[in-house]
């Protein structure tokens, strides 16, 4: 999670303040705004651990604007200068990594979905700086280096499949779906499910991370699916908690 962290804070470092208003893949989302994003669901993370009580006001507060919660932190994050913007995420993830190197391994925190304990969480602030990351790299121009860090992502995508049913109101299918990537150093496959599952997707590790983050269009990916179940997961897979989005338009400009 940190190494995500400072991967991320060295495409944006050294940025004039002006480039923080780059809009990014996401409709409406500058570069500040996934920057703010970041800090706010990192502060959020900090108080499951640290205040539960504090962090049950925020979903309070969130639950009385279910469609605007999200854009409304990133927003108010985005309107302050980018040098204590960054200032202020760097000692929120800071202080979310103490606190999640202390916390009990055993231990359920709450979340805006399930509880979670505290390495699925830093799997998951992982996943989402990955994610974020990859909308700050789009708008710069820059094609990152795949890491062997998208195997949380990866194993998150997996993990979240019937959630991406659920979300829809459709229901999971029975079986086990068999999932194999190439490893981003081509070296191994990362491979979940029965060696047998006749639903099966195969592909680059990276691919599959775009897909289940909603970073890039199935059609410009190198993912092959067996099976018309494996396919149809592939059109609504997704790794992140809250509504399904519309995704990427195809022929995107990664």
């Amino acid at each position: 999670m940190r190494e995500e962290g400072r991967e991320l804070d060295s495409l944006v470092a050294r940025l004039p303040a002006a480039d923080w208003a780059r809009p990014t893949p996401a409709p409406g989302w500058s570069i500040a705004h996934q920057i703010a994003h970041l800090h706010w669901t990192d502060r959020a993370a900090l108080l499951s651990l640290t205040d539960p009580a504090g962090f049950g006001r925020m979903v309070e507060e969130a639950v009385k604007a279910p469609d605007s919660f999200v854009d409304e932190g990133a927003r108010e994050g985005a309107a302050l200068p980018p040098a204590e913007l960054l200032a202020r995420w760097r000692a929120g993830r800071t202080a979310l990594g103490e606190a999640l190197a202390k916390a009990s391994p055993d231990t359920r925190f709450p979340w805006y979905g399930p509880p979670m304990k505290a390495p699925s969480m830093a799997s998951a602030r992982l996943m989402e700086t990955w994610a974020h990351g990859q909308d700050v790299a789009d708008a710069l121009g820059v094609r990152r280096t795949p890491t062997a860090r998208l195997r949380h992502v990866a194993r998150i995508g997996v993990r979240a499949r019937d959630y991406a049913y659920a979300v829809r109101a459709l229901p999971a299918p029975a079986e086990e779906f068999r999932v194999e990537l190439t490893a981003p150093d081509g070296r191994g496959v990362w491979a979940y499910g029965p060696a047998g599952a006749p639903q099966r997707i195969t592909g680059p590790a990276l691919d599959f991370c775009l897909l289940v983050t909603q970073r890039a269009h199935r059609a410009d990916l190198a993912l092959t699916a067996t099976g018309a179940d494996a396919d149809h997961w592939l059109d609504i897979a997704q790794a992140f908690a809250g509504p399904a989005g519309p995704g990427r338009a195809p022929g995107g400009s990664r």
